[in-house]
């Protein structure tokens, strides 16, 4: 595409209202074309990639969202002290706020997005509906009326029919959706709908919308410009979902044939002119599984989607250039004849989560980052990586937990498969423990392979699988210990830095020899794994559990004397087999990190004091001591957050498994809950801020009360910890 004159005869300064991966890749070809940047950011981020990469960087404010990058007067403000002639708002944050754009025409700055009124009407999902389907789209059967209460829900939801879907009537990105199996589940799905969409979009409107079983999410992107020009890219298969969220998504459809393709994209289009919208955007299908032919139109996303790249790839489009031409008043300069799919794309998201403790969100430093030498931006092929990550980032509860997308092409799908996969295995990340290794399992599975894919895939595939923790009894029973755990052993034990401290013997006899060192590390699902380590870290014995010693060294790839960056590589050798892993310790929390066979691991290293109250921990939560007798049970938070509900009260007599608060982190809620049955003591309230580990209830055991409670029953799930389903708000689809 010719890039020649946009800066000199348009936009010569553009702010970008966003962060992350999604701000560096605006960035990157704001840098192409020769166009100035401003970047803006929260003090959470004033070190953050996308400040460093732009031009100039402007601080909004401190590090909550609502008084930094969702502060519409404070960005506006930052483009007029910048001099910026246009504002390019990424995705989620303020990319569907029409306050945003009227500010910006206000100040006389262009909106690189549609008009108002095209993200008013699509941003009220109930007024969508009507409008698109008196232009002969279909849609799903559902409420169309946008205001309301839940009485009248509670009265449409047999019309409706069940299982249905509760969503929003504002916003996108699966925030505050929540699926409704039986009429008793649906006064609650209301309540926390309400209390999501308030919180995220400052609306509380709901609809009900019928629940397609199996369904393949298709969506269609869409460019039209101020000429009256309208043409689709083709389509997306975004179906591999958790809670609503996207985790991989490829272009094409691998169901999709011609003349499928043709209607949706005719039927995305007449979306697009129903509402005269200008801009890049992305009109979204649910279908059947099993008949892709048949479809229904959902929703529409007026900006630039996350998943964008796989589009870039196979058409050899910079989405993000044409939305810039666009704003600019520039004709497309592309007809639909002129738009060819050329072979096979697949994105999957990095976040920072942990798959072994149900997904939650994670947080800490990026001790060591490496993106494996992939590029970034639409040029990069046949790998990409967009990344937002730096070593020593702060990953924190702030934000939305999408650290990077690792992208693949290649002629075919089954290849870009293994290209992703690839990425996934080299891409290295230490310190925050992602779902890197959950991708890759998930990319090799039967159904994936084949395209055979529904919504529900994803929760079947973690129902199955079970957690791919570390086979403790294996260890003890003597088979061979796994690698990152030899590597573990090595670095806590017999490295410079070990961080076993006190608890590691010195290996010191008199008049004998040297004793092993040992320890216990503990896996990231609390599995406790005991070592030790006789001999130094090049030449040594390693044992696992009761198993039988095996013969390992751990030697620097490079000599950091010589070359300080490439300090934490290692050749790794265990019974004559060597494999490179890379290490980082974290002195603050003892725990080591290692990345070995392209995935990560990491190791609590605890000390006496810490061990002796994971063992007091444990014998509360089974509800007993020495003595006998029942002890209380703590209710403790596992990532920072906002409370955001209490939906029980001092003295309530709760059943195990019941949730007792309500966490709001990284755009999730996460109900916490009762680790036992009995009678709860709380000691927070709606809207107090909470640490890591906070302990924010008690429940003590009943003395001789049933465990009963009328008002607020909930049925003990098989394993509370997993089973504590959050209702996902992250950010944008």
């Amino acid at each position: 595409m010719d890039t020649r004159g946009l800066s000199g005869t348009a936009f010569t300064t553009v702010l970008v209202a966003n962060r992350g991966e999604i701000a560096c890749r605006v960035i990157g070809t704001l840098r192409r074309l020769g166009i100035r940047s401003v970047a803006v950011y929260s003090d959470a981020d004033s070190g953050a990639r996308h400040v460093r990469e732009a031009d100039v960087a402007v601080r909004l404010g401190p590090a909550q969202a609502a008084r930094s990058y969702l502060d519409v007067e404070a960005v506006v403000a930052a483009a007029v002290a910048t001099g910026a002639d246009a504002i390019h708002p990424g995705y989620g944050f303020l990319s569907e706020n029409p306050a945003l754009a009227r500010a910006c025409e206000r100040a006389g700055i262009v909106f690189v997005g549609p008009p108002v009124a095209a993200v008013e009407t699509m941003a009220d999902k109930a007024a969508a509906k009507r409008l698109v389907a008196a232009h002969d789209v279909p849609v799903l059967p559902g409420t169309v009326d946008d205001g309301l209460d839940d009485a009248a829900l509670v009265a449409a939801a047999d019309d409706v029919g069940f299982p249905l879907l509760v969503k929003p009537v504002a916003g996108g990105g699966g925030k505050g959706m929540e699926v409704v199996r039986t009429a008793d589940e649906l006064p609650g799905a209301l309540a926390s709908a309400r209390r999501v969409a308030a919180s995220s979009f400052g609306d509380d409107g709901l609809l009900l919308e019928r629940l397609v079983g199996r369904p393949r999410h298709i969506e269609v992107q869409v460019l039209a410009d101020t000429h009256g020009s309208v043409v689709h890219l083709g389509e997306r298969e975004c179906t591999l979902q958790r809670r609503h969220q996207k985790v991989v998504e490829e272009a094409p459809s691998p169901v999709v044939d011609e003349a499928t393709r043709a209607r949706l994209g005719e039927a995305a289009c007449a979306v697009a002119r129903s509402v005269g919208y200008v801009g890049a955007g992305t009109v979204e299908f649910l279908a059947p599984g099993d008949d892709p032919s048949t479809f229904w139109f959902i929703e529409m996303n007026t900006r630039l989607q996350v998943e964008h790249p796989v589009t870039e790839l196979v058409t050899g489009l910079d989405l993000v250039e044409l939305q810039l031409r666009v704003a600019a008043g520039e004709p497309l300069g592309l007809a639909q004849d002129d738009v060819a799919l050329r072979g096979h794309a697949v994105e999957a998201r990095l976040y920072a989560e942990s798959p072994a403790r149900g997904f939650l969100p994670a947080a800490g430093r990026v001790l060591r980052y490496d993106d494996a030498g992939a590029p970034a931006g639409p040029g990069a092929t046949p790998l990409r990586l967009d990344s937002g990550l730096l070593p020593g980032a702060e990953v924190t509860g702030d934000y939305d937990p999408m650290l990077a997308k690792a992208v693949a092409w290649a002629p075919d799908r089954a290849r870009a498969v293994e290209r992703l996969d690839g990425l996934l295995a080299d891409v290295v990340v230490l310190g925050v423990e992602t779902n890197a290794g959950f991708l890759r399992d998930l990319l090799a599975d039967d159904d994936v392979r084949a395209g055979r894919l529904d919504t529900g895939l994803i929760d079947r595939f973690v129902a199955d699988r079970g957690e791919p923790a570390l086979d403790a009894d294996a260890v003890a029973a003597g088979r061979a210990p796994d690698a990152s755990l030899v590597a573990a052993a090595l670095l806590a034990l017999a490295g410079p830095e070990h961080p076993a401290g006190a608890w590691a013997s010195d290996g010191f006899r008199l008049n004998g020899r040297a004793a092993p060192r040992g320890a216990v590390l503990v896996d990231a699902t609390g599995a406790e794994h005991a070592v030790a380590v006789a001999g130094t870290a090049d030449a040594a014995v390693v044992t696992t559990g009761d198993g039988e010693p095996v013969r390992a060294s751990l030697r620097p790839l490079v000599d950091p004397r010589a070359d300080p960056q490439a300090g934490g590589r290692h050749m790794l050798t265990v019974d004559g087999v060597t494999r490179t892993v890379a290490s980082a310790l974290d002195a603050t929390t003892a725990t080591v990190w290692v990345h070995v066979d392209g995935r990560t691991s990491s190791f609590a290293v605890p000390g006496r004091a810490a061990l002796a109250a994971r063992r007091r921990a444990e014998r509360a939560l089974t509800g007993g001591g020495d003595d006998g007798a029942a002890r209380s049970a703590a209710v403790r938070v596992a990532m920072p957050g906002t409370v955001s509900a209490v939906p029980v009260a001092d003295g309530d007599v709760v059943a195990a498994g019941q949730p007792v608060v309500v966490v709001e982190a990284m755009k999730m809620e996460h109900p916490l809950l009762a680790p036992v049955a009995g009678v709860v003591r709380v000691d927070v309230r709606t809207g107090d801020q909470v640490r890591l580990d906070q302990v924010v209830a008690v429940v003590d055991p009943p003395a001789d009360t049933p465990v009963r409670n009328p008002a607020n029953p909930a049925p003990a799930p098989a394993d509370p910890a997993v089973a504590a389903a959050h209702s996902d708000t992250r950010g944008a689809s």
